[in-house]
C-alpha cells in the first residue's frame, strides 16, 4: 500500500493541465484550458481544465475529477497505479507498506494482463541487452538497423529466445498464472503444452499514450518463407491494435508542441525519425488507419502529414486513409520519399536539417497530391481522368468545413483543368445524397426522441428548478464554505395586529455554518440524493478538519460523488439553456458579495420548498368536503404569508398569488 504521506506529496506536486496536457491539446480559454473530450468523439471542444481548482471536467462524457481520476478514467488505471505514474512524472519517491494476500488478490484480470506484459517487457530487454544469444543475434540485428544503445533502451527494444519456451517457464516460475499469459498472447496454450508465441523474434513494445505495455510486435530473422515476417500480439482486454498507434508515448508532447504528427508505417521508421532527431511520428503498425488511430491523433493536433514509402504499390495502398483523416476534420499533407526509399533508409543517412527541409519542402497538400499521383495513370485518357476528378471530389466531400471545400474545389479546378461549376454541381450531388440519407435517419430518431419528450417534458420541468437550486447550494460550500462572511439574520414575527414582520440582525458565519444551519431550520432534506449524499460530506468534512483544501476533499470522495463535485465546481463553464431568472432561480452576479448571494440562494429554495407545501395542501383541500377545509385553508394563508415575505425581500412580486 502506498503511504498517506506519498499520496499527499503526489497531490501536492502534480498539475492537472500538464498532465493531461501530455493526453489532451489544450488551449487558453479565459481562465480555464479547453480542448476536444478524450472520452467522445466530438468536432467542438467541450472538455475543460482548471488550473486554479485543479479540475478537469468533459460536458460530452459527463466525467470529471482531479489529476488521479482522470488516469484512472483515460488510461484505465487503478488508484495505486495513477499514483505511481504522478509520482514517477515528478520525480517522487514512493513509501509502500507491505501488501497483504487479501491487496494482491484483489487486482482485477486485466491489471494482471498489464503486470505480465510489464514482466515480459523487461524479460525480453534483458535477454537482448544481457545474454549471449540476444546480443549476437537481436543486439546485432539493431545495430545493423543503424540503432545506438540509447535508442534500444528508449524504446525498450528486447529479444525472445529461440527456445520453445524460455519465456512461458520464467514468467511461471516468477509466480505469473498461465491464464494471464495465454490472455495476453504471449503464451500459447495446446492442450498440456504451452509455447511462446515470439520465439526467435526481435521485439518492439507496443505503448499507451501514458507508457503502459499493451502488447508486442515481433519480427523473425529467418529466411524461413513458412513464417510471418512480422506478429502482433492478438486482440485482448488491454490491446486493440486499431485503437492503438505505435510511438504515441514518446511522440505525444513533440506532436503538441510541434502542432503536427507524422504518420508512418512500420516499427523502425518511428525508431529511425527518433534518433534522428524528430520526435513528432507514430506508425499504424502495419494495419489499415482506423477512425480509432486518427482520433487518438486528434488530441493532440489537428495536423497530421502522411510520410509514404516510395514505391507506387504503397502510395496506392496507403493513399485510402487520407479520406478517413478528411472525415475527422483533421488537415492532411503528404509526403513521399524517392523510389526505392522509406523513411526508415531516408532518415538513416539524411541529416537532420536535411531531413526537416526535405519534409517542408516535399510535404504537399492532400489535392495536389492525389492529382499529381492519379493523374500519372490516368495520362490523356478521358475516362480515366473523370474517375480520377470525381475520386477527388469524394475525397473533398469528406471535409467537414464547408469553407475549406470550397477552396479544395478551386484548387482542384486549377489542377484538373475543370470548370469551378462541374465540381460544384458534382460535389451537390454527393451531398444530397448524403443529406437525404442523414434526414432520414434524423427524422427517425426525432420520432422516437419526440415521444420520449412529451412523456417528460411536464415533470422534467418541475424538477430542474429545485435541482438548480440543490446544485447551487453545493457550489456555495465547494467554493466558499470556508470563507467567514456577515449575514444579516431575519426574523420573521408577528406584530400585535397579526402581520408578518422582519427583526434584522448582522452576525459573522462561516458560510457552511450558514447553510447548515438554514437547512437544519427547515428540516428538509435536497431531492436529489447524489446532492444530499455530498452536502453530508461536505458538512462532515467541514466539522472534522479546521481547513478545506480542495485536492485532498475530492481525493477521499468515491468516483460517482467525485465526478458530480467536478461537475458543480466546473458548472459556470456549462452552456446554460434555461432563463433561469425567470424561473425564479438566483444567478451569481459579480457585483453581489457572497453573503448575499448565499441568503438569497437560501431563500429561493425556502421560497420553492414552501410553494411545493402550499400546492398540495391545495391538491388536499380538492379532495376534502368543504367543511373540513377551514383548518388547511388557514395553513394555505400562513403559507402564503411566508412566500410573500420571500417574494419582497427577493425584490418580485409573485402575481399568481397576489
Amino acid at each position: 500500500m502506498i503511504s498517506k504521506s506519498t499520496i499527499e506529496n503526489v497531490f501536492e506536486t502534480a498539475r492537472v493541465e500538464e498532465v493531461i496536457g501530455d493526453f489532451v491539446q489544450l488551449k487558453r480559454s479565459g481562465s480555464n484550458l479547453k480542448g476536444l473530450s478524450p472520452f467522445v468523439d466530438e468536432k467542438s471542444p467541450s472538455f475543460m481544465v482548471s488550473p486554479v481548482k485543479q479540475i478537469w471536467k468533459d460536458f460530452s462524457s459527463g466525467k470529471g475529477g482531479n489529476v488521479v481520476t482522470f488516469l484512472m478514467e483515460h488510461e484505465h488505471f487503478t488508484y495505486p497505479e495513477a499514483i505511481k505514474f504522478l509520482a514517477k512524472k515528478y520525480n517522487i519517491e514512493v513509501e509502500e507498506t507491505v501488501q497483504t494476500n487479501e491487496d494482491l488478490a484483489v487486482a482485477n484480470e486485466k491489471e494482471s494482463m498489464y503486470l505480465v506484459s510489464e514482466f515480459a517487457n523487461k524479460f525480453l530487454n534483458h535477454t537482448l541487452l544481457e545474454t549471449d544469444e540476444g546480443k549476437a543475434i537481436g543486439l546485432t540485428y539493431f545495430k545493423e538497423r543503424g540503432f545506438t544503445l540509447e535508442t534500444i533502451k528508449k524504446f525498450s527494444l528486447g529479444y525472445s529466445p529461440n527456445s520453445w519456451d524460455a519465456f512461458t517457464k520464467e514468467a511461471l516460475g516468477k509466480g505469473y498464472k498461465l491464464e494471464f499469459l495465454e490472455k495476453t498472447g504471449l503464451t500459447i496454450v495446446k492442450e498440456d503444452k504451452q509455447f511462446d508465441r515470439f520465439k526467435g523474434r526481435v521485439m518492439f513494445p507496443i505503448q499507451s499514450m501514458s507508457g503502459r505495455v499493451l502488447g508486442f510486435g515481433g519480427r523473425i530473422l529467418t529466411n524461413d518463407k513458412k513464417a510471418a515476417k512480422y506478429v502482433n500480439s492478438p486482440e485482448s482486454e488491454i490491446y486493440h491494435k486499431s485503437k492503438v498507434l505505435y510511438g504515441i508515448y514518446h511522440a505525444k508532447q513533440a506532436i503538441a508542441k510541434q502542432d503536427n504528427c507524422y504518420l508512418v508505417e512500420g516499427y523502425t521508421d518511428v525508431i529511425q525519425f527518433n534518433q534522428a532527431g524528430i520526435e513528432n511520428v507514430v506508425a499504424s503498425s502495419g494495419t489499415a488507419l482506423t477512425p480509432d488511430q486518427i482520433r487518438l491523433i486528434s488530441r493532440l493536433t489537428k495536423n497530421i502529414t502522411v510520410l509514404f514509402d516510395g514505391d507506387a504499390a504503397g502510395l496506392r495502398a496507403s493513399i485510402r486513409g487520407i479520406d478517413l483523416i478528411l472525415e475527422a476534420g483533421v488537415n492532411v499533407r503528404v509526403c513521399a520519399f524517392p523510389d526505392g526509399e522509406d523513411p526508415d533508409s531516408f532518415a538513416k543517412k539524411t541529416p537532420y536539417d536535411k531531413l526537416v527541409l526535405f519534409l517542408e519542402e516535399n510535404a504537399k497538400d492532400f489535392i495536389q497530391f492525389k492529382a499529381s499521383l492519379l493523374m500519372k495513370e490516368a495520362k490523356n485518357d478521358p475516362i480515366k481522368k473523370a474517375d480520377l476528378i470525381r475520386d477527388m471530389v469524394i475525397s473533398i466531400s469528406k471535409i467537414p468545413d464547408r469553407i475549406k471545400r470550397e477552396v479544395y474545389l478551386q484548387e482542384c479546378s486549377r489542377i484538373m483543368d475543370i470548370s469551378e461549376e462541374v465540381l460544384f454541381n458534382t460535389l451537390a450531388q454527393l451531398d444530397k445524397k448524403e443529406l437525404t440519407e442523414t434526414n432520414k435517419k434524423f427524422k427517425e430518431e426525432q420520432k422516437a426522441f419526440q415521444v420520449h419528450k412529451n412523456e417528460n417534458a411536464a415533470s422534467n420541468a418541475k424538477i430542474d428548478i429545485q435541482n438548480e437550486l440543490e446544485r447551487k447550494i453545493i457550489e456555495m460550500l465547494l467554493l466558499y464554505g470556508d470563507s467567514i462572511e456577515d449575514f444579516e439574520d431575519v426574523m420573521i414575527k408577528t406584530n400585535e395586529e397579526g402581520d408578518f414582520i422582519e427583526v434584522k440582525e448582522t452576525n459573522p458565519y462561516k458560510v457552511y455554518q450558514r447553510i447548515y444551519l438554514s437547512l437544519q431550520e427547515d428540516e428538509i432534506e435536497l431531492a436529489n440524493p447524489i446532492f444530499q449524499a455530498i452536502y453530508t460530506n461536505l458538512i462532515n468534512y467541514y466539522h472534522q478538519n479546521e481547513s478545506f483544501e480542495m485536492e485532498k476533499y475530492i481525493m477521499q470522495l468515491d468516483n460517482e460523488i467525485a465526478q458530480e463535485v467536478t461537475s458543480i465546481l466546473m458548472n459556470e463553464e456549462r452552456e446554460v439553456l434555461h432563463n433561469w431568472e425567470s424561473q425564479q432561480i438566483i444567478v451569481k452576479q459579480k457585483d453581489k458579495t457572497i453573503a448575499q448571494y448565499v441568503t438569497e440562494t437560501i431563500l429561493t429554495l425556502r421560497w420553492y420548498w414552501v410553494n411545493k407545501i402550499i400546492e398540495e395542501l391545495k391538491t388536499e383541500m380538492s379532495t376534502q368536503n368543504r367543511d373540513d377545509n377551514s383548518e388547511t385553508l388557514s395553513m394555505v394563508m400562513d403559507y402564503l404569508g411566508l412566500t410573500n415575505m420571500f417574494s419582497k425581500k427577493l425584490g418580485r412580486v409573485m402575481s399568481r398569488y397576489s
